[in-house]
């Protein structure tokens, strides 16, 4: 069982405590990296400002997605997914991993164009795949608008509800000795250790920083910029969607550097609720919820499944995304500081990659061999600075 443990169930104040591994933040990803490396035999600790899975892993879809936006993106998610579906047995029934599969929906034949190309991407690089047609697209979704141009079906995608994945992710870590310090947030990482918003301080061998748009604030130079999106679940319409359903007009909308965007991507849940997305704002603090940006994208999935408009929302709720520049993580040891080590800047794949940046960050710490290159993610690719 899960002992959620105080800070101070665990530290007097202004006591040090030696650990191999700090980790700052415990969304999915920190909760994977704690995981993973108490897996390894690390004494390990977690800290977490709010709760486990409480920031921005709240506020995601759990969509589990191979991207193909870039080589480093394919190798990351398509990788990603295999340890997902490795783990998959081990989940308890609360995570509702669900192997549903994706439908990229093309709406004219220039996205089906763009439906051609992905297949061959995926093709080319063992991922299975099938275009649809017109027919075959409404057969698939009969809830689908008629007339669209068709799509193309990724079946080894899945769905998971992510809070109780990284709380399972947790779990396991806790069984093998991690500890756990929730309610205290990190203000200084100094070479030998961390200083903490009460003045308590907690030495370790190692730290990982991935508290998302928040690492800014500890480490300069990497400008993770926050993406503010919105989401929808409806009450339970058990059978309505059967597939992640998400435009092929989400890609570029999705990497948009200066407008504020919407897109149709809809997910089925096993509780036969319907979630619905998506929207992006950049430039944005306010964590309520933007009316008029609810407005067009709920508008926006209407077009593509009319009958949307006749079911009852069950709750709205906002999110902000930690993006970097070149839309890839930051994974891997800081430059400047050999005892830092970073996994932020996932934006919307943080659920997906979760589990391939626990595994590469993981294999760089112990200086061992990854199973894709981590070049790509290394945060060395950034000019960063000492202050």
């Amino acid at each position: 069982m899960l002992r959620f443990l105080t800070f101070l169930s665990i530290f007097g104040k202004n006591v040090k405590k030696n650990f191999d591994i700090a980790i700052i933040g415990g969304g999915i990803i920190g909760a994977a990296c704690a995981r993973r490396l108490a897996r390894e035999g690390l004494r390990l600790i977690l800290i977490e400002s709010k709760e486990i899975a409480g920031g921005t892993t709240a506020a995601g879809m759990g969509h589990l997605v191979v991207m193909d936006d870039s080589e480093a993106q394919f190798a990351l998610t398509r990788y990603s997914l295999k340890l997902w579906r490795s783990t998959a047995e081990e989940f308890p029934i609360r995570a509702e991993y669900e192997n549903c599969g994706t439908i990229w929906v093309a709406a004219d034949s220039e996205e089906m164009a763009e439906v051609g190309r992905k297949f061959e991407f995926y093709k080319q690089r063992g991922v299975k795949a099938e275009i649809l047609d017109e027919k075959a697209v409404s057969e698939a979704e009969p809830n689908l608008r008629k007339g669209l141009a068709g799509g193309l079906l990724v079946p080894g995608d899945s769905v998971v509800y992510q809070l109780s994945a990284a709380r399972f992710f947790w779990e396991e870590a806790a069984r093998f000795g991690a500890e756990l310090a929730t309610g205290k947030s990190v203000v200084k990482i100094a070479d030998d250790s961390l200083t903490l918003n009460d003045g308590t301080k907690i030495s370790a061998d190692r730290v990982i920083l991935a508290a998302g748009f928040q690492t800014n604030e500890l480490v300069p130079g990497l400008k993770i910029a926050k993406r503010k999106g919105q989401l929808v679940i409806t009450e339970s319409y058990p059978g309505f969607v059967g597939h992640q359903l998400v435009e092929l007009g989400y890609l570029k909308s999705a990497h948009s550097e200066d407008s504020d965007s919407v897109a149709f991507n809809v997910q089925p849940r096993i509780t036969g609720q319907v979630l619905i997305g998506s929207s992006r704002s950049f430039g944005c603090d306010d964590s309520g919820v933007d009316f008029p940006m609810l407005g067009r994208m709920l508008r926006r999935a209407f077009e593509y499944l009319p009958e949307l408009k006749k079911m009852a929302g069950l709750r709205v709720w906002t999110g902000f995304r930690p993006a970097t520049p070149d839309n890839l993580p930051v994974i891997g040891r800081h430059p400047l500081f050999p005892k830092l080590f970073l996994a932020a800047g996932h934006e919307g794949l943080g659920i997906t990659t979760s589990l391939g940046t626990a595994e590469i960050l993981t294999d760089e710490i112990l200086e061992r061999d990854s199973a894709i290159p981590r070049e790509p993610y290394s945060p060395a690719r950034f000019e960063l600075t000492e202050s």
